[in-house]
């Protein structure tokens, strides 16, 4: 135990540092991530490695820890001029991509037709991590950042759907597209009404410690998943809504909520890479190679960029766009997590399709992640001032060596009636926003303070202690607590 603890912890340090090495390669950190994975595995380490339905079990537990991260960081007022095209993308594009991609491997591959769009399916869905790993700091519009952004998160369910129906030995009815429609809108209609209840009671609630805020906003979403799948619907798409719906809610202790996701959905990401390369068998690549070159090139070269025109037709987007954004669908975890679910269930040569998935992701996310910055800047989509977005981060302040401080007024505390010019606290402090009310102003030296006032105090860490023994004191004996001797001792 001690053993894989302390081999974890290596990996999880190793593949943080392989986070900056990818940014300065211009490559998406996956790939340093199945490397690692493929390091530990059978062929070097010799870690032997080759359960197939445990992997598929934890990479759906990741892949719903990414949706979460995803929804949660998700700004509606960026995704919603691009919510028509979005959806487009991950349903129309979905079927069109998965039509093109089987049609055309059953004719070049001699793939029987169920089989070919088994393939056409698994390949049709996008990863929202390899997607933003790359469009960061490419500086392309916000329209075709919140449409990929979109389609990132909601294909998932389409798709995953697609997959399961394509892998049984079900027969495909007329009654198939009305189970397709109601798995998606149940699935959607689950993540909306679980988010919003979620939101209603986190404001509601008194929890005894901060932590424990984004505990309960993660747990929500979990839920989320798994109500949509015990209501026989799309759980990926009900954890994408849901937390979509909280992240965009009035949250108690947002900015933390939202940096533990991020952790989370750097831990899930990092996780599932690392695992698909161990359970990768490197001495059968070689074979994969050719098909997965033919698959790679029609879908790159005609079912995506076939899917996209048909999807974005009704939205009149230039034609320098959708070149854009048939070239960003990347393809990552996602398709190799999906590959397993045929060979799980016996799917004849269902091997094959991982080998093949497997590099196909690679090769074009070396292909397409490379020159995504280069195609933005050739078809003149990269705009001036835009080209790197501003760092904001809503809650490190380490480089700043600075430090928030969150004050409640409670009753009874003797601050309520102090003027902020009475408060004196010491240099390197100032009160930056007060919220009264549930409506937040940045205030004055005559604003007066009141019970129940919410004070947020930015301070430099040297100041910070004298900081909290001021406000104390001011608590406990007033405007002239320095006169009373009250020092603001704990």
């Amino acid at each position: 135990m001690t053993a894989f603890l302390g081999i974890g912890a290596a990996v999880l340090l190793l593949s943080v540092i392989a986070v900056r090495v990818s940014i300065r390669l211009g490559l998406p950190s996956l790939l340093l991530y199945l490397g690692i994975g493929v390091l530990l595995g059978e062929a070097v380490l010799g870690i032997q490695f080759e359960d197939a339905d445990l992997t598929r079990s934890l990479g759906t537990v990741a892949l719903v820890l990414i949706l979460t991260e995803g929804g949660l960081t998700t700004r509606w007022s960026a995704v919603k001029p691009a919510l028509g095209l979005g959806i487009a993308l991950s349903t129309v594009s979905v079927a069109v991509s998965i039509g093109v991609t089987g049609l055309a491997l059953h004719h070049l591959l001699g793939l029987d037709w169920r089989t070919a769009l088994l393939w056409g399916a698994v390949l049709s869905s996008t990863d929202a991590a390899a997607v933003f790993s790359v469009l960061r700091g490419v500086g392309v519009g916000k329209r075709l950042i919140g449409a990929l952004e979109l389609e990132s998160g909601i294909n998932d369910a389409p798709v995953y759907i697609a997959v399961v129906l394509l892998a049984s030995s079900d027969a495909i009815t007329w009654t198939t597209p009305l189970l397709l429609v109601y798995e998606l809108l149940a699935g959607a209609a689950i993540g909306v009404g679980l988010g919003w209840l979620g939101g209603v009671a986190l404001r509601r609630a008194a929890l005894p410690s901060t932590g424990l805020y984004p505990l309960a906003t993660v747990a929500v979403c979990l839920l989320a998943y798994t109500a949509g799948d015990l209501a026989h619907a799309s759980g990926f798409l009900a954890v994408y809504t849901a937390a979509l719906v909280l992240g965009n809610a009035r949250l108690p202790h947002r900015s933390d909520t939202l940096s533990f996701a991020e952790g989370l959905g750097w831990i899930a990401q990092i996780g599932l890479f690392v695992l698909l390369g161990l359970y990768a068998s490197p001495e059968r690549l070689p074979e994969a190679l050719v098909p997965a070159l033919v698959a790679g090139a029609v879908l790159v070269l005609l079912a995506r960029p076939v899917s996209v025109l048909v999807a974005a037709l009704p939205f009149r987007v230039p034609w320098r766009e959708q070149a854009f954004i048939s070239w960003s669908g990347l393809r990552g975890a996602v398709p190799i997590v999906f590959a397993l679910i045929p060979l799980i269930q016996g799917v004849p040569d269902a091997g094959r399709l991982v080998d093949v998935v497997f590099v196909l992701v690679i090769v074009l996310t070396i292909v397409q992640g490379t020159s995504l910055p280069w195609l933005a800047r050739w078809l003149g989509l990269v705009r001036s001032g835009e080209a790197r977005e501003i760092e904001v981060d809503s809650s490190a302040l380490d480089e700043l060596g600075a430090e928030l401080l969150q004050v409640r007024i409670q009753r009874g505390s003797k601050l309520h009636g102090v003027y902020l010019s009475e408060l004196r606290l010491p240099p390197g402090a100032t009160v930056s926003l007060v919220v009264r009310e549930d409506q937040g102003f940045t205030p004055q030296a005559t604003t007066r303070l009141q019970e129940h006032d919410q004070l947020l105090v930015v301070c430099t860490e040297h100041a910070r202690t004298a900081t909290e023994r001021r406000i104390r004191a001011v608590d406990r004996a007033g405007r002239f607590a320095r006169w009373k001797g009250d020092a603001g001792l704990p």
